[in-house]
Order: C-alpha cells, then sequence, then structure tokens
C-alpha cells in the first residue's frame, strides 16, 4: 500500500438531521466499512444530536466512566462507539461532533500520534480562522490557551480510518460531573468551577451561533480539499438502524467492557 494524500479523492459531504445517539453509533460503523469496501467516496460526516448523550469508547469501563444514577436523572442515554479514546458528554446544541471516514491509504505508515495531528490540521486552521488559538495535544485533544475544546477518538477497520472529534460548543458542567465519574475524580480536589475550566467552550471563546462555526469548518475544508454535498442513502441508513438496534443500543454491548 502506498500513502495516497488528501486530495486524490473527492470527498463527501453528510450534514443531516438529528439521528438517535445508537444510530450515530451505527452510523459511523457503516459509512466507514463503504469507504473501505469502495462503496461510497471519503466522507466528512457533521452530526446532529436528537438526545443527550454519553458516549464511550470502545475499550472503556462502563462503571468507571457512567454514573448510573447521574445518567437517569438526567435522561441521558449511554452509548459506546467502535473507537477508542475517552468518553464524551453531549448535548443537543452543546457540542460539534464530525467523523471522517476515509481508506486507510490515507494515513499508511503514519503512527497513531501523526494521523491524529494529520487528520486533524484542517480543523485547526479553521478554528485558528475564528481566531482562536488552537493547537493539537497528543494523544488526541484540541487544545487552546484557555482549555480543551474537544477529543479525538479512531479506529481502523476493513481498509478504511475512521476519525471522530467532539468539541464542545457549550457545556453544563455541573451536570457532566454527575453523569461522569471521571469528570468528578479529576474535579474533585478543585470543586466544579474547574470543569468549566478544563473544558472551554467555543461559544465563549468566538461569541458566535454554533452554525457559524459550523459553516467556517465545511468552508475550510472544501478550501483544502474537493467537497460535494453527499447524502446517507436509503439503503445505509436501512443498515445502520439494523446495527443500531441489534448491536449498539443493547447492555450487551454497551456493557461489553463492565
Amino acid at each position: 500500500m502506498t500513502r495516497t494524500d488528501w486530495n486524490d479523492y473527492d470527498w463527501q459531504l453528510i450534514h443531516d438531521a438529528p439521528q438517535a445517539p445508537a444510530l450515530h453509533m451505527a452510523l459511523d460503523a457503516v459509512i466507514t466499512d463503504e469507504v473501505g469496501a469502495g462503496q461510497r467516496p471519503p466522507t466528512l460526516r457533521i452530526w446532529e444530536w436528537s438526545a443527550p448523550a454519553v458516549v464511550i469508547g470502545r475499550f472503556q469501563s462502563l462503571k468507571n466512566e457512567v454514573d448510573p444514577e447521574g445518567a437517569k436523572r438526567h435522561g441521558i442515554e449511554v452509548v459506546r462507539r467502535v473507537s477508542g479514546g475517552g468518553a464524551m458528554f453531549i448535548e443537543p446544541g452543546n457540542s460539534i461532533t464530525y467523523s471522517l471516514s476515509a481508506p486507510q491509504a490515507l494515513v499508511h505508515g503514519m503512527s497513531f500520534q501523526e494521523s491524529y495531528a494529520f487528520l486533524d490540521a484542517w480543523v485547526l486552521a479553521a478554528l485558528q480562522g475564528l481566531g482562536i488559538k488552537a493547537w493539537y495535544q497528543p494523544l488526541n485533544d484540541i487544545a487552546s490557551d484557555i482549555g480543551k475544546i474537544g477529543g479525538a477518538a479512531q479506529a481502523r477497520r476493513a481498509g478504511a480510518v475512521l476519525h471522530h472529534v467532539t468539541m464542545s460548543y457549550d457545556i453544563d458542567a455541573d451536570k457532566m460531573v454527575e453523569v461522569l465519574r471521571i469528570g468528578r475524580e479529576k474535579l474533585s480536589d478543585k470543586g466544579t468551577t474547574s470543569a468549566k475550566k478544563r473544558v472551554d467552550p467555543l461559544r465563549t471563546q468566538t461569541g458566535l451561533a454554533r452554525e457559524v462555526i459550523i459553516d467556517r469548518m465545511v468552508e475550510t475544508f472544501a478550501g483544502l480539499h474537493r467537497l460535494t454535498p453527499g447524502q446517507i442513502g436509503s439503503d445505509t441508513l436501512a443498515r445502520a438502524q439494523q446495527q443500531a438496534d441489534e448491536k449498539f443500543s443493547t447492555p450487551e454491548w454497551t456493557g461489553v467492557v463492565p
């Protein structure tokens, strides 16, 4: 396999109506597998959420990451994704989440650390264009001089790489530490005010509407690489819905690492 470049491909943009958390997990898997099989062009997918969620990494312990009472109290669904990385606390309208599904040749020969920096370069350019001093912080964080903005995760499967990022647009830090154990442990000696400092949302850094930031991200990507609008398609959606029902919304998958 020889390494390819961004501009060896015609990229497709998918930005659809809000979807349920488990369906997002399934869409990532199905779309990435289609890209790996050559059935779909490399894809940038921007997510919209229909419900709040905690998304845990493929290898994380459910009980170590999530307080089930807090999640239940706040009506927050817990789902597990196919990639590694850490837990993410999501509320509709309060985060910006995107996935890149690309042939593995794009990152051939790169370490995970190198590929994270490579695949996030365009979004750093977009944030810098909005006046945010943002950089890649190994292994998988997007950081600014005020605080962490977001985190990335990755999976390589069947000839493709899945790389996705969640950035905080706005955040209810008090609710987050009631739902995520890890946040509470990191902040226990500092009080919850530190949660607001540790994750510094894009809203406070830019003063811009979430849609404006997403538009700038898409413009930046399209300015660097060939990007045309696309869609999920009914067959892909049906396959993803089946996986959401049979796998990603089941206690067996969510609790695969207890």
